[in-house]
């Protein structure tokens, strides 16, 4: 939304802001897990994986841009708990800055604005790649990971061949949900 990085506080943004993050971010991704799962509940496997950020887990930009991903996050923790018997596996991505179209066009404008450790998406499907094949992909559902941290953990770099740096020292581990 165009207010996502006005830098107003919450108070300041009108409501249907909310229901712009939310409805897009957080119903989204449940809307296509339902629909995920009900292909995979029956073929005994799969895995599903949503995209946060460190927002959910540290204040980022907007209350209802934190609220939204820590939603996601914990959704991935419930679905991962309901999906467990079924053989399906649900992870949520924190994901690192990502080089995109929109991105390289905001560094022409804020010269501030560094780019130069993103990730591409390329990056981001390698780690969707490695989890998808990694036999042991039960243990990680319910986990929020950094995607960063994938490529060490799985031996895969970006494009240039260079593996972004994990955010963790500076935004912390994610949240371990528990019930």
């Amino acid at each position: 939304p165009p207010d996502l990085l006005s830098g107003k506080p919450f108070w300041e943004l009108e409501p249907g802001f909310w229901d712009e993050i939310t409805g897009v971010g957080v119903r989204s991704t449940y809307v296509a897990s339902v629909l995920a799962a009900r292909l995979m509940v029956p073929a005994g496997r799969g895995l599903i994986v949503n995209t946060s950020s460190p927002g959910g887990g540290n204040f980022s930009m907007t209350t209802a841009y934190g609220v939204g991903k820590v939603a996601v996050d914990r959704m991935t923790f419930d679905m991962a708990h309901e999906l467990r018997g079924q053989g399906v596996a649900v992870v949520s991505l924190w994901l690192g800055l990502i080089s995109t179209e929109r991105t390289q066009v905001a560094v022409k404008h804020v010269p501030l604005f560094d780019i130069s450790g993103a990730e591409s998406p390329r990056f981001v499907g390698r780690g969707v790649v490695a989890l998808a094949t990694d036999a042991r992909i039960m243990l990680k559902s319910g986990q929020v990971l950094y995607t960063a941290e994938l490529g060490t953990d799985y031996g895969f770099s970006d494009l240039d061949g260079q593996r972004p740096a994990s955010r963790r020292s500076e935004f912390g581990d994610p949240p371990l949900f528990r019930i």
